[in-house]
């Protein structure tokens, strides 16, 4: 491990812009991660920083998140181990669509919400012909390159507010971010080589997933750490909320409602994790459900639901657990993370087992 474990940095992960994601946090997370491992299993994946940390480290690594969005990006990065886009692909994905009427749901949906007209129907057009595609791996990475284009065409990356076009015509925004003019296509040919160039093989059977963590951790053997990043309740953002549109994307609803100003979709997927009267017990199914993994890091925030005093307690239940701290200099993505508050992260580790030596073993030692 201590010579492999830098063999595939040579390969950088895709910047995201993701409220939350820990890409910014990678090298102090990794400085808690035990030598001796062999198998990791991130089991929030997000914006999937840390699977992609793993599957550098030479780890088999399985990764998971309840939206597929993510789970597309773990496909594309994670599990893919070869396949890339290609000018043939490109030629397919950027050609008029054959079945156009029955892609239309994000011009009809949200032309004039978070895309002019032209930029609405070129997604539709793009959308429909991702399945042409000659694999899921191909398939991922593109739909991880388009949603990823959409959150750099939207001010702020996110789809929680209903400014985005004000924004993309306003000159002062516009000479921070060229981005909010700019097609579509070309900001996914621009980003292009940068995931083409994120796809390698770290010689291990990778997989990606798109579950509840509560079903899937039941069926996983062998699992040799994982690391826990779930929603910050009551005080990070609301992620089916802020990427709504790129979840609508990918799964291209066709059973939902589409509400309110952003034109979200209901009802929302549940998790156990963002609401106060779900996420005590959600956490408790999490840590018995963990029980049979030797390792486990858990990322937190010191202004979120339930607190981290009443965390270590759950946790202590089954792990040594240590706390290590560090300090926002700068705020983003919530009151949780403004500046002066703190990202935790819990370093659990196998218990000790403390031997009791009875008086009449130790008169027994005594007669040798």
């Amino acid at each position: 491990m201590i010579f492999r474990e830098y063999e595939y940095f040579n390969y950088k992960f895709p910047e995201p812009q993701y409220l939350g994601a820990k890409h910014t946090h990678l090298a102090w997370i990794k400085k808690f991660i035990p030598s001796d491992i062999a198998v990791a299993l991130d089991a929030f994946a997000g914006s999937q920083a840390l699977a992609f940390l793993f599957k550098q480290m030479g780890l088999q690594t399985i990764t998971n998140d309840f939206l597929n969005f993510n789970n597309q990006i773990g496909i594309a990065l994670v599990e893919n181990k070869s396949e890339k886009i290609t000018q043939e692909d490109l030629d397919i994905l950027f050609q008029p669509a054959k079945d156009k009427n029955s892609f239309e749901l994000i011009q009809s949906v949200y032309t004039g919400v978070f895309f002019e007209e032209n930029e609405a129907e070129f997604l539709d057009n793009f959308r429909a012909n991702i399945p042409l595609l000659s694999s899921p791996y191909k398939q991922a990475l593109a739909f991880s390159l388009i949603n990823r284009s959409m959150t750099r065409k939207v001010t702020m990356g996110h789809f929680g507010h209903t400014q985005a076009l004000k924004y993309a015509n306003d000159p002062e925004r516009i000479k921070r971010n060229r981005s909010l003019i700019r097609p579509i296509k070309e900001i996914f040919e621009d980003l292009l080589p940068k995931y083409n160039s994120a796809v390698f093989d770290n010689k291990q059977e990778n997989k990606s997933y798109n579950q509840n963590i509560l079903d899937l951790l039941p069926t996983l053997e062998n699992v040799d750490l994982v690391y826990l990043d779930p929603p910050y309740c009551d005080s990070h953002a609301d992620y089916q909320s802020f990427y709504h549109l790129l979840e609508t994307y990918t799964e291209y609803w066709q059973d939902k409602q589409f509400i309110n100003g952003i034109k979200r979709y209901d009802p929302q997927l549940f998790s156990g994790f963002d609401k106060k009267k779900d996420v005590i017990n959600a956490f408790e199914k999490l840590f018995e459900y963990s029980q049979e993994i030797p390792y486990w890091l858990m990322s937190y925030n010191d202004r979120s639901y339930p607190s981290v005093e009443a965390l270590q307690k759950m946790i202590a239940k089954y792990r040594d657990v240590t706390i290590e701290t560090k300090v926002y200099r700068n705020g983003r993505g919530g009151k949780g993370s403004v500046a002066g508050s703190h990202e935790v992260l819990f370093v659990c580790k196998p218990q000790k087992k403390h031997i009791i030596v009875s008086e009449n073993a130790k008169k027994d030692d005594k007669k040798f």
